[in-house]
This record gives C-alpha cells, sequence and structure tokens, in this order.
C-alpha cells in the first residue's frame, strides 16, 4: 500500500528479488522448526494465495496471513491478520475473516480509524494499536489509549527493537 512506516520496503522493488516457486517457498517454510508460516510484506492480497496455502499445508505448516485487507482474500489460512491503512480501507469481505486487527497509530486520528476499524470486526477478534515506531508521541499515546480502553492491547515490532532484518 505504500504507506509511510511501512518495513518491508525493500519488497516494492520486485527486481531486487528473484521468482520463486511455490514448491521452493514450501521447502525453505518447511526447513524452519516452526509449524507457523506467516504470508506478508509488500501486500500479499494482491496475489491468488490459495495454490500456496495449499502446498503449505499438505507440509504440515500453518498459513498465517497479515494483510492491509486491500484486496479480497484468496487463500486458505488458519489465522488472519488485519493491518488496515488510511491510504486504502480493506474490502468488505476481509471483516468476517479476520482474527486479528492490528492498526498503527502515529497521532489521535490513527485511534478513531482504529475505533472505526474495530466496529466492522467480530468482538472476538484481538485488537491490538501498535505505535508508529519513529514516533515517540505515538508510544505514550498508545500507552494511555490502552489503559483506558481495556479491549485493546498494545503490539511492539519487536524486530526492530532487537535490529532484527
Amino acid at each position: 500500500m505504500g504507506c509511510s512506516w511501512c518495513d518491508t520496503k525493500h519488497s516494492w522493488d520486485a527486481s531486487r528479488h528473484r521468482s520463486r516457486s511455490i514448491a521452493e517457498l514450501v521447502a525453505a517454510a518447511a526447513a524452519v522448526p516452526s509449524a507457523h508460516v506467516i504470508v506478508t510484506g509488500g501486500e500479499p492480497t494482491l496475489h491468488d494465495l490459495q495454490p500456496l496455502t495449499q502446498a503449505l499445508r499438505a507440509a504440515g505448516c500453518q498459513p498465517h496471513l497479515e494483510t492491509s485487507g486491500a484486496y479480497p482474500l484468496r487463500g486458505d489460512f488458519q489465522w488472519v491478520t488485519l493491518s488496515p491503512k488510511t491510504v486504502r480501507s480493506p474490502h468488505p469481505s476481509l471483516y468476517g475473516q479476520v482474527h486479528e486487527l492490528k492498526v498503527v497509530v502515529a497521532d489521535r486520528s490513527d485511534l478513531e480509524w482504529a475505533e472505526s476499524q474495530a466496529a466492522l470486526v467480530s468482538p472476538t477478534v484481538v485488537k491490538f494499536l501498535q505505535p508508529e515506531w519513529s514516533s515517540p508521541q505515538s508510544q505514550a499515546l498508545v500507552y494511555d489509549y490502552v489503559l483506558h480502553h481495556p479491549t485493546w492491547r498494545i503490539s511492539l515490532q519487536t524486530h526492530k527493537i532487537l535490529k532484527v532484518r
């Protein structure tokens, strides 16, 4: 979606990354000692992910998805994280398939956006607010909001704290 705080900007230029077959992707995922495989980066719902998710499941992997939700979901995921962006609202068909809602917060208007998105998902959906990484005031804003709105949790970008790429 090209949002300003994207942590996968390196994925935007497809020419920088060699194309891989589904078999190669599944083999790489199955070689990691974790059953969960998260499909994310860029916007995965631009693609038909059904063949990939079928192959992952056949290899004993549990496919999860993190998406802005801008496009309809095509794939069979065990868990779906919706991280909507204000630049493009999620496709209406996604709201009923979400297990987790994660909204990045840079300023107070993002809290209003988060609540508007939360109103569209099931009450059983786990809700996270994530402070925007380069905005120190967003940390305090999120912390204070969660203290007063206990249906929300705080999400931190652990990979950035640990400097993992």
